[in-house]
Formats: C-alpha cells, structure tokens, sequence
C-alpha cells in the first residue's frame, strides 16, 4: 500500500476582501469567453457580502477540525491547503509541500459527485500545479468521491433534521424537502454519473430524515440561455410549491460541501426572497461543513488509503466508487460552465 506523508485539502478558492473579487474571478474565468455583464453582475453578488466568499473561512475551520481528529487518532500527518482559484493557490502550495520534502499526498477535494467541474478539473489543476512544481512535486492521490459514505449522508442528514426542526411542530408533518446541487450542461452531465449520485444521495438522506417524499432541484445556473443545462431550477419549485399550497419548505443544498457564495446569495438572499414574496416559509439546511460525523469521514478516507485490505463503506445501491478514475471519466462534455460565484 501507499505511504502518504502528507495530507492536502483542495478547494475552490474565493476572495476575502472587495480588491480580491475581479483578480478572482479572472483566475476563474482563465480560458472563458464571458460576457462582461455576467461579470459584472456575479462581481455584485459579492459587493453584497463586501467581498467576502465564506468558502475560504469554513476550509479553516474543516482543517481545524481535521488537525484534532488526525491527532486523535493517531494519525500523523502534515496538513496543507491549495485552492483552484485563489489564494492559497495550489501551485503555491506543492511547491511547499516539495519544499518540505513531502513525496506523496493523499488529497480530498471539497465535492462529493461526480462530474467534470467536480472531480475531474480538479484532477486537471493537481496535474499541472505538480508540473509547475516539476520534478520535485510530491505525487498526489485522491480520494474516492464521498457522496454516499455514511459520514457524508449522517453530517447531511443532521443537518436537514435541525432544519426541520425550526418548523412549528403542527405545520412540520406538511413541511415540503427540497434538495438543491449546481446544475450543469447537459453535455456535461451525459458523460458521467452525477444525476445517479445526487438522486441516491437524495433518497438516503431523506430516509435518515424520516421523510418518505422529497424532490430534487438545481441552482446556479451559469451558461448561455440557449444551452441545455439541468432543470428544474429551485425558483420554479419554489412557486409550483406555494401554488400547490405548501407553507413550509426545508431547502438541503446536498449538492454543496460547504456554505460558499453560490449557497449563500443564490439560496439565502435570492431564493429566501423569492419565498418570503410568496408567503412561503423557507428554511435551508446547512451544509456538511465541518460537522463531525464529516470530519471523522475524512480521516476514514485517509485510513482506507493507507491499509492493506480496506474496508470501503458505502450506503445506496451504486456502492463505493474506484480510488483512481478510468481514464475518461467525466469529459468536459460540449460545453463547459460559464461563471457562477463561489
């Protein structure tokens, strides 16, 4: 089996301050043709939170966490941190992992499913950090996707069992549970398995919850009008709901690690305003985050690595997924995302 001497959280990055937000979404947007509108319009989302994405601090506090549970267990391993698109960056960060005489990593990116922009771009950025590093970059492994580990769907389930619990108990029975995840191009998601994950992870969590009903929609849709992209969006559920007569709805955004930008302004501001219009009480779900039932997920991934014969748990029908990706696995399909904030 490997020996990893390090361990390395890869995420996708966000700024921290109103002089970040255009350098940010440059790196984001490396290689894109985007209107400047769009631009313009994604850079307001953050002037609302003055610059900010929360992204960056809830990683902090996952490796906070992280750092007791490796010590708890016994595990001794280095932690480091590298983000796609802003700082730390990961060339930045192999190059200090090289520095410090690490040779290979074990790393765990901050997406559950399975698609091109949620596993295999970040594959692509490992590959060339490593090479802008080049000969003395560390190997770097990554774990399996998590989407239906016990750890992933107990953290969700908790926490869309606390969400439902902040509806008065005589309406909570009626109470609808949608689950949201960013959508993607058609394209896209014909080539890989991320509607199957997300529908399985949907069905799990909600039998956790003791929900028999639930429905499954999409937000943050960031392509050209005139390309197939997921449906149903959340603000059409939202009003088919209220119309439908619905008078409460618990929002779990499943399809999210953390609660970043895209969590915050599209289902905090933009769908809770939708709602409140409607008269329809919405209450979202906070996300895995660093939840300890996640936190100890993680440190299992590590584990399962590092033995000999692993125990690969997994809940659902689909079972675990491979430790390394068939060659080919989620293309990039027609069309690539455009700009969604972080």
């Amino acid at each position: 089996m490997p020996s990893y001497d390090a361990f390395l959280l890869v995420s996708f990055g966000g700024p921290e301050r109103m002089e970040d937000v255009m350098p940010f979404l440059e790196n984001v947007l490396r290689g894109r043709s985007v209107p400047p509108e769009r631009v313009r319009a994604v850079a307001a989302h953050y002037e609302r939170f003055s610059g900010v994405s929360p992204i960056n601090a809830q990683n902090r506090a996952l490796l906070e966490a992280l750092g007791a549970e490796f010590a708890r267990r016994g595990l001794r391993l280095p932690l480091y941190w590298g983000n796609r698109n802003w700082h730390p960056l990961l060339p930045d960060t192999v190059k200090r992992m090289a520095d410090d005489g690490v040779s290979r990593a074990l790393a765990f990116v901050t997406s559950a499913f399975s698609s091109y922009s949620s596993c295999g771009q970040y594959l692509e950025d490992i590959a060339k950090a490593r090479e802008a590093v080049g000969e003395r970059a560390p190997r770097i492994d990554k774990v399996r996707a998590f989407y239906n580990h016990p750890g992933f769907i107990e953290a969700t389930t908790s926490r869309v069992r606390e969400a439902f619990e902040k509806i008065p108990t005589g309406r909570r029975a009626a109470a609808r549970l949608v689950f949201t995840a960013h959508s993607i191009p058609l394209s896209m998601a014909a080539g890989c398995a991320y509607v199957a994950q997300l529908e399985e992870a949907c069905e799990l969590v909600a039998g956790g919850a003791g929900r028999a009903e639930w429905e499954l929609a999409y937000q943050s849709r960031s392509g050209a009008p005139h390309q197939p992209w997921l449906e149903p969006d959340l603000l059409d559920r939202i009003g088919a709901l209220r119309a439908a007569g619905a008078t409460d709805v618990v929002v779990s955004p499943l399809g999210f690690v953390s609660d970043h930008m895209e969590v915050r302004y599209d289902l905090d501001l933009e769908a809770r305003g939708r709602a409140e219009e409607l008269g329809l009480n919405l209450v979202r779900a906070g996300t895995a985050g660093s939840h300890p039932r996640f936190v100890s997920m993680v440190r299992e991934l590590v584990e399962e690595r590092q033995r000999e014969a692993p125990e690969r748990p997994a809940l659902g029908t689909l079972g675990p997924l491979a430790d390394v990706c068939p060659e080919g696995c989620c293309p990039a399909g027609a069309h690539r995302p455009g700009l969604g904030p972080r």
